[in-house]
């Protein structure tokens, strides 16, 4: 038939929840980690609630990890559909990069703050337990790591925002099917 849209394969159902739990992850770990940034570095307030919000961001980061790193080697084992065949080169292009950069901030920004965690130390987690040491502690080290991990956790974000803008702008504009790919409802 004359100008129907070319069948758009989905990701796995097992690609796709991986990609909704790390969203869902993401968009708790941001907010938590600006928080009890803002209540301990720039309020001083070192309280029960903000000790809570960084051991609930501690310990999401550390998952997330190991999520990124299980859903990296589920995604380099089973691969991802084709390109949605309706994008110009540059727009593949550009989604490939952004799809690997976002991969490699989610594994290397909770390794960063595992790691600063480690050198400052402060590993405890809801006075529970701790998470296991990377590093010897160094204070100094533990604040330009921390650093690190901040500016690039809000780099993240960005990027974050970047896929779901395009996402969207796909999903509710051109109307194609590059979002479908990944909806939890997709066939």
């Amino acid at each position: 038939m004359q100008g129907e849209m070319p069948a758009t394969r989905a990701y796995s159902p097992v690609a796709r929840t991986l990609h909704w739990i790390a969203v869902a992850a993401v968009l708790v770990m941001i907010p938590v980690g600006l928080t009890m940034s803002y209540r301990g570095n720039v309020l001083d307030i070192w309280d029960g609630l903000t000790n809570g919000l960084y051991s609930a961001h501690k310990l999401t980061g550390f998952l997330l990890l190991w999520l990124m790193v299980g859903r990296l080697a589920y995604r380099l084992v089973h691969g991802a559909p084709p390109d949605e065949p309706t994008l110009a080169w540059w727009q593949k292009a550009a989604s490939h990069l952004v799809h690997w950069l976002l991969y490699g901030l989610l594994i290397v920004v909770p390794l960063l703050g595992w790691i600063g965690v480690s050198l400052f130390p402060a590993l405890t987690i809801f006075d529970l337990f701790d998470l296991p040491a990377l590093a010897k502690p160094n204070e100094e080290a533990a604040k330009r790591v921390l650093s690190i991990h901040g500016k690039l956790a809000l780099a993240t974000g960005a990027l974050a925002l970047v896929h779901i803008g395009a996402a969207l702008h796909h999903y509710l504009i051109l109307k194609d099917g590059v979002m479908r790919r990944m909806l939890p409802w997709a066939k």
